[in-house]
């Protein structure tokens, strides 16, 4: 079965920029996380991802600027879907616009990090990010309808 082929990854890394991808990938596999990463390259990729293959991750790591169908799309749909609206995204862009911000909170994203210019920052992020989506938040229980 498709979704189960790729329940093992935790997190959805849509990404344009070889050398970010790289650079990420680099850091998780600091971090002990690399194998639980499925990278994407454009919009319409983490869309067929998502909605086609039936992936369902634990966190989607965003980038606004992607060809095909930009992130602020991706993110829209992704929100817009009864099975994926409480799928945590974090917009990870090298935007510092107050419009993409203003817009990706407004859609629904959890977090909005600018990407760091400087290598140690943008490693320290990174691994910051990981940690912080596989070892500290709790994901809601599937099923469970929260309490009052």
């Amino acid at each position: 079965m498709e979704m189960e082929m790729h329940a093992e990854k935790d997190i959805l890394l849509v990404e344009d920029s070889p050398h970010d991808v790289e650079l990420i990938l680099h850091v998780f596999e600091w971090s002990n996380i690399h194998d639980r990463v499925r990278v994407v390259w454009d919009g319409q990729e983490a869309l067929d991802t998502l909605f086609e293959e039936g992936m369902r991750p634990r966190v989607i790591l965003l980038d606004l600027k992607l060809p095909k169908v930009g992130g602020l799309e991706v993110l829209r749909r992704i929100k817009e879907d009864p099975e994926l609206r409480e799928t945590p995204v974090v917009v990870f862009s090298s935007s510092a616009e107050e419009r993409d911000v203003a817009m990706s909170y407004g859609l629904g994203a959890n977090s909005y990090i600018v990407k760091p210019v400087e290598f140690d920052r943008f490693a320290e992020t990174v691994r910051e990010i990981g940690s912080y989506w596989q070892l500290f938040n709790r994901p809601r229980a599937e099923g469970k309808e929260e309490e009052n």
